[in-house]
């Protein structure tokens, strides 16, 4: 990297991690919606017609202002950072890094059709279903932070037992409490 872009980069790389922490909570908080939203479609009316039409506007709102705004932003933040230090592609570490945000990225456009389908009352996942689809999320965000954090001095096969350890760890999470809330 040439020295007179440095101050650049680091620019780059604020912005860059400013719009992934925004990325990840609008991915967060709009699992949640998807899973209010289900739930509120097995209620009577008239507070499901209430609760539905609520649902849809916040979920357009949230995907609108806040998710694809900062994925977009992440992603071109990322690739400035990319322009200004080309090398970076040729670490191990970035490459197993880009990896996991072109599944971050599927993920994303995935919910993007979530957004639209429940707009359009279907629902084809259970409110169980889509916590575990949350879930899904949080080892994509622990395994993109593991791997920029270590970069080369992570073991890869003990990062990989460790990242289905969590994910096995959530899942089992997530399935002990739908048995508390279904004793409630």
């Amino acid at each position: 990297m040439i020295e007179a872009l440095l101050p650049y980069y680091r620019y780059f790389l604020a912005v860059h991690i400013v719009f992934v922490i925004s990325w990840m909570a609008g991915l967060f908080y709009i699992l949640s919606l998807f899973i209010y939203h289900t739930e509120a479609n097995e209620k009577p009316e008239p507070e499901k017609g209430v609760l539905l039409k609520q649902f849809v506007k916040m979920e357009s709102t949230l995907w609108k202002i806040i998710c694809f705004p900062a994925m977009v932003i992440t992603v071109l933040a990322g690739a400035s950072m990319l322009t200004l230090n080309p090398a970076l592609l040729q670490a191990d570490w970035m490459q197993v890094k880009l990896g996991f945000v072109i599944g971050l990225l599927i993920y994303h456009f995935i919910c993007q059709n979530i957004v639209k389908q429940l707009k359009n009352n279907r629902f084809k996942l259970s409110s169980f279903q889509l916590r575990l689809w949350r879930e899904l999320a949080t080892i994509f965000m622990i395994a993109i932070v593991f791997v920029v954090i270590l970069k080369s001095a992570i073991n890869w096969i003990y990062g990989l037992i460790g990242i289905m350890g969590v994910a096995m760890a959530i899942m089992i999470a997530v399935k002990l409490y739908k048995n508390y809330r279904l004793r409630k």
